[in-house]
Parts: structure tokens; C-alpha cells; sequence
């Protein structure tokens, strides 16, 4: 009996040592940052810029950069910087001990698109239990909070106000941008804070530099958005 179950024993090893060893699965590829994240290094003798805000900014940093080249080192916070309640969280850790003379920031896409059990989802705004992400009164309160915060650096703050939403785009409302644009331009005005209207510059060129039904633009649209963006910033770089 013993000698029938070491063979048995012996038999199953030997299957098992025999069987075909299954490849390690692949481990899934991480995906590149996107360009506009990647950290610069200065240049010597130039002012800092910081660009704050969400994929649109993410879209026009690197023509930004080229378009003020040899005049401003330009950075960018290091992520999409979401909606409003994003920046409370993490404003103080972008900002870092570094100076900046230029903060262009922007927040607002991301505060009124509709949400609702999972927030990291767009909703339908007409489906039920969907609401902003941010509501307007929370969208004061917070850009409020945030703009102290800049202020504190002794940085030169241009508010960026938010593109159009068009007719179409995914958990948005067309037009819903000009209601958090009207608060936002409340609070900047309390904070004596200047604006660069990005959104009158989109507006007048929509049909030919942002994509069909969607909040985001072309690579010519980005330029051109870029375009303002630098010219603003540049006006506002500390005198030699």
C-alpha cells in the first residue's frame, strides 16, 4: 500500500514538473505624463510664471512657454488642477517655497459639471440625483479662499476666466460657464485681482478652434487660446 502511494506521489510530481509554466503576466504599461507637466528648469534671471487649472491650461502650457521664451520661465502645477475644491486641498503644496511674480490661474469646467453616486464620472445634468460638482455658493466661497492664499506669495494674480461649454458636451449645460464666470469676476473684483478674458477670446473663433460638442479645442484652437494667455502674462512680468 505504501509503495502504491509513493508512486502515486512520484507520478503527480512529475506531471506537475512537466506542465507547461505560464508566463508572468505583463505588468499593465504606465502611461507618460502628459508634455505640459514635465518640470522645466529655469533660466537664470528670468521672472517664474505659474499656470494653475484643468486640461484646457494643460492644452495651451507648452505654446505658452514657447511664446515667452527668453522673457519668463514658465511652469505649471503639476496635475489637472479639477475644480475648486481640488485647489483648497492642494493649492499651498503647488505653490511649494518657491517665488513666483506671475500666478495665471483658472477654475471652473470642472466645478459645474454635473455629477452624481460616483463624482469621478460625468452624470446626465437631467438624470437623477445629478448636480454640479461645485455649486456657485461653494464656487465663491472657495476661489475666495484660494485667491487669499495666492495673494500671500506677493505674486501678481491674473484670473483666466472659464471657456464656453457648448450645446452637446458631456455633463455640461451650454452657457453654464457665464453663471460661475459672473461670480468669479465678484470675487476677483473684491481682491482687486485682474482678468484675461479667455472666454471672449474663445468665443470670438468657437466654431473654428473647439471641438464639436466637447469643452476641449483643436491644436490650432490651443494656439490661439495661447496666444491671449501669453500676451496677458506678458504684460504683467515685472518691469526691468
Amino acid at each position: 500500500m505504501k509503495s502504491i502511494l509513493l508512486l502515486a506521489l512520484l507520478a503527480c510530481t512529475a506531471i506537475a514538473a512537466d506542465a507547461p509554466k505560464q508566463a508572468p503576466k505583463p505588468s499593465p504599461k504606465k502611461r507618460a505624463p502628459h508634455p505640459s507637466v514635465v518640470k522645466v528648469e529655469d533660466v537664470a534671471g528670468l521672472p517664474r510664471v505659474l499656470l494653475i487649472g484643468d486640461s484646457i491650461s494643460m492644452g495651451y502650457t507648452l505654446d505658452v512657454r514657447e511664446l515667452l521664451k527668453g522673457k519668463a520661465n514658465v511652469h505649471r502645477i503639476p496635475t489637472n488642477g479639477g475644480p475648486t475644491t481640488n485647489g483648497i486641498k492642494n493649492l499651498k503644496d503647488w505653490l511649494g517655497s518657491s517665488k513666483w511674480d506671475v500666478i495665471h490661474f483658472n477654475w471652473g469646467l470642472h466645478d459645474l459639471k454635473y455629477i452624481a453616486d460616483d463624482p469621478s464620472k460625468l452624470a446626465d445634468p437631467k438624470g437623477a440625483g445629478s448636480h454640479p460638482q461645485v455649486s456657485l455658493a461653494d464656487y465663491e466661497k472657495n476661489l475666495t479662499e484660494l485667491v487669499k492664499i495666492m495673494q500671500a506669495t506677493g505674486a501678481k494674480l491674473i484670473w483666466c476666466n472659464t471657456t464656453p461649454v457648448p450645446a452637446g458636451s458631456p455633463g455640461r449645460i451650454e452657457g453654464d460657464e457665464k453663471k460661475y464666470n459672473e461670480v468669479a469676476a465678484r470675487v476677483m473684483a473684491a481682491a482687486g485681482v485682474i482678468t484675461d478674458d479667455l472666454n471672449a477670446h474663445a468665443a470670438a473663433k468657437i466654431k473654428d478652434v473647439q471641438l464639436p460638442a466637447n469643452v476641449h479645442y483643436s491644436p490650432a484652437g490651443y494656439h490661439y487660446l495661447a496666444e491671449k494667455v501669453a500676451a496677458v502674462i506678458a504684460e504683467n512680468l515685472p518691469k526691468k
